[in-house]
């Protein structure tokens, strides 16, 4: 019999058992992958640490996240600066005074400030309601439709008028000459890879993989506690319907060359090119090997069978996760955590905090 069966070994589930184990509590983890650690998954290929599941950089303002996962791995001082790529015209971003200058010539704050300022009353916007307004309002009309809409619209496969203004108001928007994506004090990758880090995280603790909790609810009697780390409606069999997701999928190549794009990240932002960025791997851990493994990315709207990805957080979504958390209520034996589990657009600094406030609340 088992305290906790965590069901997910990403990272809400590696913290959350790390936590209960260290305060003399027995652990199982599943997953029906045949690997650990989730979507920050890292595979050797060519020497290469390669994000299996998509670019993931550490970042956090927390101190205490910080130490808490230096635990578990040392971190490089990889700064993220990804460029765009609009039909063969490059930008730097976050949207910074090298965007400014590489888009309009200017090289003056108050210039950029005016042009954008003159733009929005252009465009009559008063009170933004939806992304493409707000971005618009943040940035100017000839950014949003440059960098923003097409890349915007093939990762979420809706109009930016249909979205909601928090997800552009995640990027920085700098009157600096800063590259730097993040704002955060902290930001690196976990030298060796994060499956590593997520390796020392499950020290000692029982882990099955190849195992679907979802065809094997049997496991459920094994523990007075089950932790699940999967998509809400999944588990409670879409009674209500099925919550909407963003689903990726990768095409990985090996190059004979030491170098592509000389950046770990390039955005496609025009609709025409069919992937939303190409991922360079190498670079994240600044690699001098001989070869190099790219990946392009491509977004898809969820079916039943893909994985999910990301959570469309818009209000119809929000309203049915609602009922499906009423169900989670119901069920005082179950936690739900993480991205899928609580349905929340999470960086790993905040799926890491979740795990560490619910282990604290036991």
């Amino acid at each position: 019999m088992y305290d906790y069966l965590i069901v997910g070994a990403g990272l809400y589930g590696a913290v959350f058992a790390r936590e209960m184990t260290d305060k003399g509590y027995k652990c199982l983890v599943v997953d029906k992958r045949d690997h650990i650690g989730g979507n920050v998954y890292t595979e050797n290929v060519e020497d290469i640490n390669v994000h299996k599941y998509g670019a993931h950089i550490f970042h956090t303002s927390d101190k205490q996240i910080w130490d808490y996962v230096n635990r578990f791995a040392s971190f490089n001082n990889y700064i993220n600066m990804p460029m765009a790529d609009f039909k063969g015209e490059r930008y730097n971003l976050p949207f910074n005074m090298n965007t400014f200058k590489q888009m309009w010539g200017v090289t003056e704050p108050e210039e950029a400030r005016e042009i954008i300022e003159r733009q929005r009353e252009e465009s009559g916007i008063k009170e933004p309601v939806n992304l493409e307004q707000t971005a618009i309002s943040l940035v100017g009309r000839d950014i949003y439709e440059k960098l923003i809409k097409g890349y915007t619209q093939k990762q979420w496969g809706r109009p930016c008028n249909e979205l909601p203004p928090f997800i552009i108001k995640r990027l920085p928007v700098r009157f600096t000459y800063d590259n730097n994506y993040f704002n955060d004090t902290y930001q690196g990758i976990p030298i060796g890879g994060y499956t590593k880090m997520v390796e020392n995280m499950l020290d000692g603790i029982e882990i099955r993989l190849g195992v679907d909790f979802l065809t094997n609810i049997e496991l459920e009697c094994q523990a007075k506690t089950v932790v699940f780390t999967g998509a809400i409606d999944a588990y409670f069999d879409y009674k209500y319907g099925p919550l909407e997701y963003r689903s990726l999928r990768f095409e990985t190549e090996i190059l004979n060359l030491p170098d592509f794009q000389g950046n770990a990240v390039v955005n496609y932002t025009d609709e025409q090119t069919p992937y939303t960025r190409i991922i360079e791997h190498k670079h994240f851990e600044f690699g001098k090997q001989e070869k190099t493994v790219i990946s392009y990315e491509y977004s898809a709207e969820w079916q039943e069978g893909d994985e999910p990805y990301y959570p469309v957080n818009n209000e119809q979504n929000n309203a049915l996760y609602q009922k499906y958390l009423a169900e989670a209520l119901k069920k005082p034996n179950v936690i739900f955590g993480g991205r899928l589990g609580e349905y929340k657009y999470y960086d790993m600094d905040k799926v890491i905090l979740s795990a560490l406030q619910k282990t604290k609340e036991i």
